[in-house]
């Protein structure tokens, strides 16, 4: 349980900078020991804009290990930024570290065309 509640301050601690407009939303990453989530929000009206996971049918049907699936999640939810004509977002992990699959969906976005 400390694990988690360590991981929620630093989220916490995170969110307290990091917000997103109409302009410039957020992309939050969620990892879970199996997949791995990201979105575009827009922390103004509350709305979720894009999202993508390694869930997803396309990405899914691949066999990779999930660091490589990560950066296709990333590239998947920046065609689907670019389509909404959104370029610029600020980069949320979510009380994960920077490394591994956290930092593979930001390097699949980047590729994608999304700046943070």
């Amino acid at each position: 349980m400390d694990k988690l509640l360590r991981r929620q301050k630093i989220r916490y601690r995170i969110r307290k900078k990091v917000a997103g407009t109409n302009t410039k939303p957020r992309l939050s990453v969620f990892r879970s020991n199996m997949e791995i989530y990201a979105q575009i929000i827009d922390d103004v009206s509350g709305v979720t804009l894009a999202a993508s996971s390694s869930r997803d049918k396309d990405i899914a049907a691949q066999k990779a290990p999930k660091v490589e699936k990560s950066k296709l999640v990333g590239a998947a939810v920046a065609l689907k930024a670019k389509e909404l004509g959104i370029t610029a977002v600020v980069f949320d992990r979510g009380g994960n570290l920077y490394h591994g699959r956290v930092k593979a969906v930001a390097e699949g976005a980047r590729e994608g065309g999304l700046q943070f």
